[in-house]
């Protein structure tokens, strides 16, 4: 791939955004040895940092990709470069915060440090240096009439933003958790596509882009604050700066690595190895990615069924759920719940003929059990993978069931706004 130099589409304070020739979709985001800080009244050259922050943000990007949040990012080209889509870049940052502290104090006086945000707090600011990025209202980003390439941007795409915004904080804050690290705040930025006019997740997410706070103690803090702090920029300074930075990127491998959980499927009969093969695959499309099939019936194998029960107990095999596939009288999944201290999920596969009593016999429990029951491959997999994204350990697997959720809301948002054009065009 040649990066077309002689091209350059624009530069910020801490990167050069390239063409790429024959490719006019794809751009080359070309990081600086430069850190910034108070909307560049204060900068300095920090050799090392292009290759961290680098590093940092295709990372994330493609934990959050993989999660299945839309972004611009494409792949890394080397130590200092992205390939990303072309984007007409928002003028907008938008900013979603956990704990009040930093700047949200000085705007908003009496709120004490430390203060939790439930649900996270949600704010947007217009890119002005000269005026110091002045927070903005969804009201007023509408009347800016802001036009990105070919769209306009619309309060429905302003609640989108927001919403997709607290999405990717909640999954990297729970990603960061799992090595008890506090995501405090964050902001990100957006583009319209060149070609496709889709708005993406856009620009850089790196250690400018966020609190991160080690054990959740301030003083511990990894981030560009401690650079914002310092009352005098020293070369010893900027080392612990870069220090910081790097500790972050090298620490993200183990953050974003993959789920440890597993489910076990456990069906009554073999008869019903395809359903079984359904659940597995989207248990896959929701990222667990250890599943095991097990034949083992509770009223023919009774001690083999609870053999490989047992494997939900091994804690070496990680956290597990069991999905239980039987029908007629169902005793595999009490058995198993009875038995066991892992969770039973009853997905019977029910017949035409006789589903009122299959459904019958998954539903009514002895008392002291509490496997629950739902219908179709789908529930049954969502239900396996909620039950395991609750582990610290399970944070890709809640990420993808974020985005899902998510999309899902995008979906419904997007639907009625076509509607409600063709219902105007109508009349």
């Amino acid at each position: 791939m040649e990066i077309n130099k002689d091209e350059k589409l624009s530069e910020g304070k801490t990167k050069i955004i390239y063409s790429v020739k024959g490719q006019p979709g794809l751009c080359v985001m070309h990081a600086k040895e430069r850190i910034t800080a108070n909307n560049a009244a204060k900068v300095n050259e920090l050799a090392g940092k292009a290759a961290v922050s680098n590093k940092t943000t295709a990372l994330v990007f493609e934990y959050l990709k993989r999660a299945g949040i839309r972004c611009a990012f494409e792949r890394i080209l080397d130590d200092i470069c992205l390939l990303s889509r072309r984007c007409h870049m928002i003028p907008i940052e938008f900013v979603c915060r956990r704990v009040a502290t930093g700047s949200f104090l000085k705007r908003h006086p009496g709120v004490p440090e430390g203060h939790r945000f439930v649900p996270v707090k949600s704010e947007t600011f217009f890119k002005d240096d000269a005026n110091d990025d002045p927070q903005v209202s969804k009201e007023q980003i509408v009347a800016m009439g802001l036009n990105c390439g070919s769209r306009k941007i619309t309060g429905n795409d302003v609640d989108i933003l927001e919403g997709t915004t607290a999405a990717v904080f909640e999954i990297l804050e729970r990603a960061w958790h799992s090595l008890d690290c506090a995501l405090i705040d964050m902001k990100v930025e957006y583009g319209v596509d060149a070609e496709t006019g889709e708005i993406l997740l856009a620009d850089v997410i790196d250690s400018d882009s966020w609190r991160l706070w080690p054990g959740g103690d301030k003083r511990l803090m990894v981030d560009k604050q401690v650079y914002r702090d310092m009352a005098e920029v020293t070369d010893d300074g900027l080392r612990a700066v870069l220090r910081n930075f790097q500790w972050v990127a090298d620490k993200l491998p183990a953050v974003l690595s993959s789920p440890k959980g597993r489910v076990i499927i456990a069906m009554g009969s073999a008869t019903d190895a395809d359903y079984c093969k359904s659940i597995a695959a989207e248990l896959r499309k929701l990222g667990v990615e250890q599943v095991d099939i097990r034949v083992c019936s509770a009223h023919k194998a009774t001690r083999f069924a609870l053999e490989v029960g047992a494997l939900a107990s091994d804690p070496a095999r990680g956290p597990t759920a069991v999905i239980a596939v039987a029908g007629r009288s169902n005793g595999l999944g009490p058995v198993l719940s009875g038995n066991l201290c892992a969770p039973v999920i009853n997905a019977p596969p029910v017949s035409a003929d006789w589903a009122g009593w299959d459904l019958g016999s998954s539903l009514r429990m002895p008392s002291g059990l509490g496997c629950v029951t739902v219908l179709g491959a789908n529930a049954a997999a969502l239900a396996a993978a909620q039950i395991l994204a609750t582990g610290v350990t399970e944070h890709s697997v809640w990420a993808r069931l974020r985005a899902a959720q998510l999309t899902a809301w995008v979906r419904v948002l997007r639907d009625d706004e076509r509607l409600q054009e063709s219902v105007n065009k109508s009349q």
